[in-house]
Protein backbone atom coordinates (compact mmCIF):
# COMPACT_ATOMS: atom_id res chain seq x y z
CA UNK A 1 0.00 0.00 0.00
CA UNK A 2 1.26 3.69 -0.57
CA UNK A 3 0.83 4.91 2.94
CA UNK A 4 3.23 2.13 4.09
CA UNK A 5 6.32 4.11 2.72
CA UNK A 6 5.03 7.38 4.73
CA UNK A 7 6.87 6.18 7.53
CA UNK A 8 9.66 4.34 8.76
CA UNK A 9 9.73 0.70 9.16
CA UNK A 10 7.49 -0.99 11.64
CA UNK A 11 10.25 -3.16 12.83
CA UNK A 12 12.90 -0.72 13.51
CA UNK A 13 9.86 2.04 15.43
CA UNK A 14 8.86 -1.62 17.40
CA UNK A 15 12.46 -2.03 18.42
CA UNK A 16 12.95 1.61 19.62
CA UNK A 17 9.92 1.68 21.61
CA UNK A 18 10.87 -2.16 23.53
CA UNK A 19 13.97 -0.38 24.45
CA UNK A 20 12.40 2.49 25.75
CA UNK A 21 10.44 0.27 28.17
CA UNK A 22 13.61 -1.41 29.09
CA UNK A 23 14.88 1.45 30.58
CA UNK A 24 11.55 2.35 32.08
CA UNK A 25 12.09 -0.55 34.10
CA UNK A 26 15.61 0.11 35.18
CA UNK A 27 14.11 3.65 36.77
CA UNK A 28 13.43 3.36 40.97
CA UNK A 29 10.17 3.18 42.51
CA UNK A 30 11.02 6.96 43.67
CA UNK A 31 11.56 7.80 39.99
CA UNK A 32 8.49 6.58 38.51
CA UNK A 33 5.94 8.23 41.12
CA UNK A 34 8.04 11.91 41.03
CA UNK A 35 6.11 13.94 38.67
CA UNK A 36 3.76 13.62 35.64
CA UNK A 37 6.27 13.62 32.15
CA UNK A 38 4.19 15.16 29.41
CA UNK A 39 2.31 13.76 26.71
CA UNK A 40 1.68 15.08 23.36
CA UNK A 41 -1.01 13.60 20.88
CA UNK A 42 -0.80 13.96 16.84
CA UNK A 43 -3.92 14.80 15.19
CA UNK A 44 -4.07 15.39 11.35
CA UNK A 45 -6.24 15.34 8.15
CA UNK A 46 -4.83 12.55 5.77
CA UNK A 47 -2.19 13.89 4.01
CA UNK A 48 -0.97 16.20 6.38
CA UNK A 49 2.80 15.84 7.20
CA UNK A 50 1.83 14.44 10.36
CA UNK A 51 5.22 12.01 10.81
CA UNK A 52 8.20 14.09 9.50
CA UNK A 53 6.36 16.68 12.59
CA UNK A 54 6.72 13.66 14.70
CA UNK A 55 10.08 12.88 13.88
CA UNK A 56 11.23 16.35 14.27
CA UNK A 57 9.78 16.80 17.77
CA UNK A 58 10.98 13.54 18.91
CA UNK A 59 14.57 15.07 18.09
CA UNK A 60 14.00 18.07 19.48
CA UNK A 61 12.64 17.03 22.98
CA UNK A 62 14.72 14.56 23.65
CA UNK A 63 17.75 17.06 23.22
CA UNK A 64 15.67 19.50 25.69
CA UNK A 65 14.71 16.70 28.44
CA UNK A 66 17.66 14.62 27.71
CA UNK A 67 15.70 11.56 28.04
CA UNK A 68 14.36 9.24 25.50
CA UNK A 69 10.88 9.83 23.69
CA UNK A 70 8.87 7.77 21.59
CA UNK A 71 6.29 7.70 18.54
CA UNK A 72 3.18 5.65 18.76
CA UNK A 73 1.08 5.64 15.92
CA UNK A 74 -1.72 3.06 14.37
CA UNK A 75 0.76 0.17 12.88
CA UNK A 76 2.65 0.18 15.95
CA UNK A 77 -0.28 -0.03 18.36
CA UNK A 78 -1.66 -2.90 16.13
CA UNK A 79 1.73 -4.42 16.15
CA UNK A 80 1.61 -4.83 19.63
CA UNK A 81 -1.75 -5.71 20.08
CA UNK A 82 -0.98 -8.98 17.60
CA UNK A 83 2.16 -9.73 19.34
CA UNK A 84 1.39 -10.78 23.66
CA UNK A 85 5.05 -11.32 24.29
CA UNK A 86 6.01 -7.72 23.13
CA UNK A 87 2.96 -6.15 24.53
CA UNK A 88 3.49 -7.63 27.52
CA UNK A 89 7.14 -6.21 27.04
CA UNK A 90 6.11 -3.07 27.07
CA UNK A 91 2.91 -2.20 28.83
CA UNK A 92 3.77 -3.92 32.08
CA UNK A 93 6.70 -1.71 32.34
CA UNK A 94 4.72 1.75 32.10
CA UNK A 95 2.34 1.74 35.26
CA UNK A 96 -1.04 1.40 34.15
CA UNK A 97 -3.93 2.00 36.28
CA UNK A 98 -7.16 -0.12 35.72
CA UNK A 99 -9.09 2.28 37.01
CA UNK A 100 -8.11 5.07 35.00
CA UNK A 101 -8.83 2.86 32.08
CA UNK A 102 -12.38 2.35 33.30
CA UNK A 103 -12.97 6.27 33.32
CA UNK A 104 -11.97 6.18 29.37
CA UNK A 105 -13.67 3.31 28.48
CA UNK A 106 -16.99 4.55 30.35
CA UNK A 107 -17.24 7.33 28.01
CA UNK A 108 -17.03 5.66 24.88
CA UNK A 109 -19.82 5.02 22.52
CA UNK A 110 -21.69 1.85 23.77
CA UNK A 111 -21.84 1.03 19.75
CA UNK A 112 -19.29 -1.35 19.55
CA UNK A 113 -19.37 -4.45 17.63
CA UNK A 114 -17.13 -7.18 16.73
CA UNK A 115 -13.75 -4.84 17.47
CA UNK A 116 -14.80 -3.84 20.82
CA UNK A 117 -12.74 -5.66 22.73
CA UNK A 118 -9.73 -4.88 20.33
CA UNK A 119 -10.13 -1.45 20.54
CA UNK A 120 -10.96 -1.90 24.02
CA UNK A 121 -7.00 -3.20 23.82
CA UNK A 122 -5.80 -0.43 21.86
CA UNK A 123 -7.22 2.26 24.36
CA UNK A 124 -5.28 0.59 27.25
CA UNK A 125 -2.07 1.06 25.41
CA UNK A 126 -3.10 4.43 24.79
CA UNK A 127 -3.69 5.24 28.18
CA UNK A 128 -0.77 3.46 29.80
CA UNK A 129 1.31 5.53 27.07
CA UNK A 130 0.00 8.67 28.17
CA UNK A 131 0.30 7.98 31.92
CA UNK A 132 4.16 7.26 31.74
CA UNK A 133 4.77 10.32 29.44
CA UNK A 134 7.75 11.07 27.02
CA UNK A 135 5.09 9.45 23.78
CA UNK A 136 4.05 11.35 21.21
CA UNK A 137 0.72 9.58 20.27
CA UNK A 138 -0.66 10.04 16.84
CA UNK A 139 -4.15 8.90 15.77
CA UNK A 140 -6.72 6.63 17.00
CA UNK A 141 -8.83 9.07 18.78
CA UNK A 142 -5.58 9.78 21.72
CA UNK A 143 -6.55 13.14 21.66
CA UNK A 144 -10.20 12.52 22.75
CA UNK A 145 -9.34 9.58 24.93
CA UNK A 146 -6.98 11.64 27.15
CA UNK A 147 -8.53 14.51 27.08
CA UNK A 148 -9.07 14.46 30.55
CA UNK A 149 -5.51 13.71 31.74
CA UNK A 150 -3.25 16.19 32.78
CA UNK A 151 0.30 15.71 31.61
CA UNK A 152 -1.54 15.48 27.96
CA UNK A 153 -0.94 18.36 25.51
CA UNK A 154 -3.80 17.96 22.18
CA UNK A 155 -2.40 19.59 18.42
CA UNK A 156 -4.03 19.10 15.44
CA UNK A 157 -3.05 19.41 12.04
CA UNK A 158 -5.14 20.38 9.27
CA UNK A 159 -4.59 21.50 5.10
CA UNK A 160 -5.97 22.29 1.94
CA UNK A 161 -7.04 19.35 -0.69
CA UNK A 162 -4.67 20.70 -2.93
CA UNK A 163 -1.64 20.60 -0.17
CA UNK A 164 -2.50 16.98 1.08
CA UNK A 165 -2.95 15.67 -2.55
CA UNK A 166 0.64 16.95 -3.08
CA UNK A 167 1.96 16.11 -0.42
CA UNK A 168 1.14 12.44 -0.78
CA UNK A 169 2.21 12.21 -4.14
CA UNK A 170 6.06 13.23 -3.52
CA UNK A 171 6.22 11.13 -0.59
CA UNK A 172 4.72 8.02 -1.42
CA UNK A 173 6.01 8.89 -5.03
CA UNK A 174 2.51 8.27 -6.84
CA UNK A 175 0.49 9.85 -8.89
CA UNK A 176 -1.97 13.55 -8.21
CA UNK A 177 -4.87 11.32 -9.48
CA UNK A 178 -3.89 7.96 -7.25
CA UNK A 179 -3.11 10.60 -4.39
CA UNK A 180 -6.26 12.17 -4.61
CA UNK A 181 -8.15 8.83 -3.96
CA UNK A 182 -6.00 8.02 -1.69
CA UNK A 183 -6.23 11.17 0.58
CA UNK A 184 -10.88 10.81 0.49
CA UNK A 185 -10.76 7.18 1.05
CA UNK A 186 -8.33 8.03 4.10
CA UNK A 187 -10.00 10.44 5.37
CA UNK A 188 -13.51 9.46 5.66
CA UNK A 189 -12.14 6.25 7.12
CA UNK A 190 -10.66 8.01 9.82
CA UNK A 191 -13.80 10.45 10.68
CA UNK A 192 -15.83 7.24 10.53
CA UNK A 193 -13.51 5.47 13.13
CA UNK A 194 -13.40 8.19 15.49
CA UNK A 195 -17.41 8.74 14.88
CA UNK A 196 -18.12 4.59 15.29
CA UNK A 197 -15.89 4.37 18.64
CA UNK A 198 -16.13 7.70 20.15
CA UNK A 199 -18.80 9.07 18.95
CA UNK A 200 -16.71 12.30 18.49
CA UNK A 201 -15.82 14.69 15.85
CA UNK A 202 -11.89 14.52 15.52
CA UNK A 203 -12.00 18.32 13.92
CA UNK A 204 -13.88 19.62 17.49
CA UNK A 205 -11.45 22.60 17.81
CA UNK A 206 -12.31 22.56 21.74
CA UNK A 207 -9.92 19.36 22.01
CA UNK A 208 -6.91 21.04 21.07
CA UNK A 209 -4.26 23.33 22.90
CA UNK A 210 -3.41 24.51 19.06
CA UNK A 211 -4.09 23.87 15.32
CA UNK A 212 -1.90 24.46 12.83
CA UNK A 213 -2.34 24.97 8.44
CA UNK A 214 0.02 22.98 6.78
CA UNK A 215 -0.60 24.92 4.16
CA UNK A 216 1.14 27.59 6.03
CA UNK A 217 3.31 25.98 8.37
CA UNK A 218 6.48 23.35 7.39
CA UNK A 219 7.03 19.94 9.34
CA UNK A 220 10.16 22.00 10.96
CA UNK A 221 7.44 24.84 12.25
CA UNK A 222 5.41 22.71 13.69
CA UNK A 223 7.36 20.83 15.29
CA UNK A 224 9.42 23.52 16.77
CA UNK A 225 6.48 25.11 17.94
CA UNK A 226 5.08 22.33 20.44
CA UNK A 227 8.71 21.99 21.44
CA UNK A 228 8.12 25.62 23.04
CA UNK A 229 4.82 25.38 23.88
CA UNK A 230 5.31 22.80 26.48
CA UNK A 231 8.30 25.01 27.55
CA UNK A 232 6.49 27.95 28.17
CA UNK A 233 3.65 25.21 29.89
CA UNK A 234 6.58 24.24 32.09
CA UNK A 235 5.77 20.71 31.02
Amino acid sequence: MPEKVLVPSIEQRLAAMVEVARRMRCKTETEKRTGHKPTITLSREFGCEGYPVAEQLKELLEQSTKEPWVIMDKALLEETAKHHDISETVFQSLGHRSLLLDDMIATLTPRWKSEREHYKLLCGQIVSLAEAGNVIIMGRGSSIITQQMNNCLHFRIYASNHFKVRSIARRAKISLQEAETLVEKKQKERVKFIRDFLDRDIADLSLYHLVFNNDKNSAACIARTIAGYLCQKGA
